[in-house]
């Protein structure tokens, strides 16, 4: 059966319709259907859990509950699903080996699902019957026992978890595709451009393929993860030079290889914005009460310098390196959770002094100092911000989480069913944007800096970058990108044309 996608683009090639209506004719989940693995339409195997559908796509394989048995499967050829309470960046080695990923706990915007979506990777979290007992080897779920190897079946789409093995259909995508895409830019005409997160150059790889225009969010402490997460813990607890000096190295190779494959196109570098209980769980002196709020973002840079400092040498070595090999770096720096003027004036300046010292290797470029509005009361005062930032990015994960007062890890699996349920909320915030709390801050947010200083580019890196109805939202408010998670491009480029058509500005 033609699907509509290729029977827009027939029509359209047919004379049957022009290209306009073509992509209009469209709908993003059409595009979102076509990029993930979906179960068969008669599934024999009966939906056991339900959860949170953190990451679409579809996987069946058998049940890992630790690390060493996910790289096991591996090694084995064989599906691994990782069953854990929740990940942390220790576990990430797994992650990315894994055909799909569960956990008892978390939301859209929980860890798990946001390493799964950038990675491409089915996951359901937040499912409430689920319990794991990493001590004792064990899970339940409901009233049954997991075992390491039990078969299991995951529908990230769906949120819906079937214990034993299901038939799950290839990922086909016809050449129809990008001809529709390419016409969807062509109407966007400049207007709301379409950049990626990413935090590495195979994923970039990616996102480049399905037609990013540039990384709008590069997650620095995504970098060190795995068998490097002892640098990033290191450079936390210790902060001498030696553990300063392997911290940037790490990140100039990475850097330099990201900075490659996305050569001639922006790349957005967010500065540390490590949460410390999921960075360092193993140090009681550094809990805290509440780490979702704790010291985070800019506040990690003021009260620890050396670790903003050497990042700053990291990102403009690799773009020195960069140009010394023939390549166009267009690279810029991004302070996180900021809440005011005077704190990132503060940061910026620690910032531009090491940046300084690379003028000769970098040129007559400039390696722009942005921040990104993630606070209520950043939104507010966007305007001072504004006034010394180069430019402004949103991130409206930790901008809803703090405007509902929702924890965005514990929130959804337990109220949020209900509250749609009871009409108490129209949609989950963390999926489609909040307008008339978040989407407000935000609009007003824009309209404040375009006043405090005309032209300042102002992007959207959160979750809703990639999602068709906010979209249409940000259209609206005037900003100059959205960026999403790279299997998300494809859909945020045709909703972003439709948003722009829809808006007569086109």
């Amino acid at each position: 059966m033609t699907g509509p996608i290729v029977a827009a683009v027939q029509a359209a090639e047919r004379g049957e319709l022009d290209r306009t209506d073509a992509v209009l004719a469209v709908a993003p989940d059409d595009v979102e259907d076509l990029l993930h693995a979906k179960m068969t339409d008669d599934p024999q195997v009966p939906v056991a859990a339900h959860g949170v559908a953190a990451s679409p796509g579809a996987a069946s394989g058998r049940v890992c509950l630790t690390v060493d048995a996910v790289l096991d499967a591996d090694d084995e050829g064989i599906p691994a699903v990782f069953v854990r309470p929740f990940t942390t960046p220790a576990d990430e080695v797994a992650m990315s080996a894994a055909a799909a990923i569960i956990t008892a706990k978390g939301g859209m915007a929980s860890h798990a699902a946001v390493i799964a979506r950038g990675w491409g990777i089915p996951a359901v979290v937040g499912v409430e019957t689920l319990a794991v007992d990493l001590a004792a080897g064990k899970a339940r779920l409901g009233d049954v026992d997991l075992c390491d190897g039990d078969p299991i079946t995951v529908d990230g789409s769906a949120g819906t978890i079937m214990l034993g093995a299901a038939e799950v259909g290839d990922v086909e995508i016809p050449d129809e595709l990008f001809t529709l895409l390419g016409w969807a830019d062509e109407l966007r005409g400049g207007r709301l451009a379409v950049r990626a997160n990413t935090d590495d150059a195979h994923s970039a790889r990616l996102a480049r393929e399905f037609g990013a225009t540039g990384v709008g969010l590069c997650r620095t402490e995504h970098m060190f993860l795995g068998e490097r997460l002892p640098l990033i813990q290191r450079a936390i607890t210790d902060g001498g030079p030696a553990a300063l000096d392997a911290l940037a190295e790490a990140q100039v190779e990475d850097q330099v290889e990201l900075l490659e494959v996305m050569d001639g196109l922006p790349v957005t570098v967010r500065l540390l914005d490590p949460p410390l209980h999921e960075f360092l769980p193993d140090h009681p002196e550094l809990v805290e009460e509440n780490p979702m709020l704790g010291v985070r973002g800019a506040r990690l840079g003021v009260l620890r310098p050396e670790l903003y400092r050497a990042q700053a040498k990291a990102v403009a070595e690799a773009a020195a390196r960069r140009l010394s090999a023939g390549g166009d770096p267009q690279v810029q720096i991004m302070v996180p959770l900021v809440v005011g003027g005077p704190e990132l004036a503060h940061v910026q300046a620690a910032v531009a002094e090491e940046l300084a010292g690379f003028g000769s290797r970098l040129g007559d470029r400039r390696i722009p100092v942005g921040a990104m509005i993630e606070t209520p009361r950043s939104a507010l005062a966007a305007a001072e911000i504004a006034a010394c930032a180069d430019f402004l990015s949103v991130g409206t994960n930790d901008l809803t989480q703090m405007t509902f007062g929702f924890c965005r890890d514990d929130i959804e699996a337990r109220i949020m069913r209900p509250y749609i349920h009871h009409g108490l909320l129209e949609a989950n915030p963390f999926e489609t944007l909040d307008e008339t709390g978040v989407g407000r801050l935000v609009a007003d947010a824009v309209a404040a800096a375009h006043a405090a200083r005309p032209g300042i580019e102002i992007g959207v890196c959160g979750e809703h970058g990639g999602d068709p109805a906010s979209i249409t939202f940000w259209a609206a408010a005037g900003v100059d990108y959205v960026s999403c998670s790279p299997h998300r491009v494809p859909v945020a480029r045709l909703a972003a044309a439709q948003a722009v058509v829809a808006s007569g500005s086109g």
